[in-house]
């Protein structure tokens, strides 16, 4: 393992004594930056703003814990559960309960937590790169993969497993409207590994999938239920009905399965509709033209080639 290669995306987070700091994604292709949280409102707002998704969350919620026993030594039960309160009321789809609950379980058997969470952290580090080479024996010399929205750092590791064996593989990138991050983070990512890369807009998949372009499909996923249903960023499913339709593998990175025993349990965010019809503080449609942004779509199971697990 010392010889991979990480994106800056793999592990965006790190903490410093009482300061975390997070790698702005927000920013990217364009600055690398990380800001600062040394409160829980500033931890909690940072996830609200997307300044960090995905594993980049996870990483954050928990070294939130310590930021908050790092500044007050006596930090209390009723304190740390005021903290998962917060962390939890921040996004729906992506539920943080899983990861809060197991804070709070620690704290109630007295165990040490910073040495629980720095455990279950390096845990979570060996399970993605495991992941990563899981995924990357699903491909073959010259495979063309369509991906959407961005995995954390997880495709350009894949990637260069694959070209340590021998093998080339190329991409094509959705732009993942409307916060772009297809275009902004998977892509710039995978170029600045060496890979080849394409952008297109997401409604040009039918097409790219008709004129052969690519032959496998890999995703994310925010929430896996039970029966193999996961839900992950709108237009998802789409794609992974066009893969269906055109007999191409949809392979999925998966974390661990949540509580939801299908994907009709999984609540789904409706984010704010100022961000699909305003860019950069720019109005995109007329005065009264009402937004809808649901943020994930639910993907059955029946449509997924192969569930990649993630074992933590």
């Amino acid at each position: 393992m010392k010889d991979l290669k990480f994106s800056p995306l793999f592990w965006p987070v790190k903490l410093k004594g009482k300061t975390i700091l997070i790698l702005d994604e927000t920013l990217l292709p364009a600055k690398v930056k990380y800001i600062k949280a040394t409160t829980i409102n500033q931890v909690c707002r940072a996830i609200k703003e997307m300044k960090t998704r995905a594993v980049g969350q996870v990483i954050l919620v928990l070294y939130a814990f310590i930021m908050v026993m790092r500044k007050n030594k006596k930090t209390t039960l009723s304190s740390l559960k005021k903290v998962a309160k917060e962390i939890n009321a921040t996004r729906p789809t992506l539920s943080f309960k899983f990861l809060t609950d197991m804070v709070i379980g620690w704290a109630e058997k007295e165990a040490p937590l910073e040495k629980s969470i720095f455990g279950f952290l390096e845990v979570l580090r060996k399970a993605r790169i495991k992941q990563a080479y899981s995924a990357e024996m699903l491909f073959s010399d010259r495979d063309c993969i369509l991906t959407h929205c961005n995995v954390s750092g997880l495709l350009p590791l894949v990637a260069d497993l694959a070209r340590n064996n021998k093998k080339k593989l190329s991409f094509f990138v959705t732009e993942t409207r409307p916060y772009l991050q297809g275009v902004r983070l998977t892509a710039w990512e995978l170029k600045r590994a060496g890979f080849e890369v394409t952008v297109i807009a997401d409604n040009m998949v039918a097409q790219v999938m008709k004129e052969g372009k690519v032959n496998k499909v890999i995703v994310g996923a925010d929430n896996l239920a039970q029966n193999g249903d996961i839900a992950n960023k709108i237009g998802t499913y789409q794609i992974a009905l066009l893969a269906k339709y055109f007999s191409i593998p949809f392979y999925v990175f998966c974390p661990p399965a949540s509580k939801a025993k299908t994907g009709q349990e999984i609540k789904i965010e409706v984010r704010s509709e100022k961000e699909l019809l305003e860019f950069e503080g720019k109005k995109l449609c007329s005065k009264g033209v009402k937004g809808y942004y649901p943020a994930f779509d639910v993907t059955p199971a029946s449509l997924i080639t192969k569930h990649i697990h993630m074992e933590v």
